[in-house]
């Protein structure tokens, strides 16, 4: 869900407004039923169809110094598991990330 854009959220809304199923909407939209339901129980709770996912504006633990390092090591050797990955990106930080902020 948190990939659609707001003009697609509010494309789901409008064909619901007039009265298309959520199978329908899906079918029109390419998206599942469950992204429907999903958008139009935000929309119909906060009344608006933006997600507050994108402004969350969380910090992230990789700065872009450490993205720039961490493609670098992928670039050497693209077959590499994750956990490989992180071990060796984890030498260059101070303060260590795990496998999944990798991935």
């Amino acid at each position: 869900m948190a990939d659609l854009s707001d003009f697609q959220r509010g494309h789901i809304v409008g064909a619901r407004m007039v009265g298309a199923s959520v199978t329908e909407t899906a079918r029109m939209l390419g998206v599942s039923r469950g992204t429907v339901s999903k958008v139009m129980t935000a929309f119909e709770r906060e009344g608006k169809t933006s997600s507050a996912k994108h402004r969350s504006d969380r910090k992230s633990k990789l700065s872009e110094r450490d993205r720039r390092t961490l493609n670098r090591i992928v670039r050497e050797d693209r077959k590499t598991t994750a956990p490989k990955l992180t071990a060796e990106l984890n030498e260059h930080l101070q303060n260590p990330v795990s496998t999944k902020t990798v991935r």
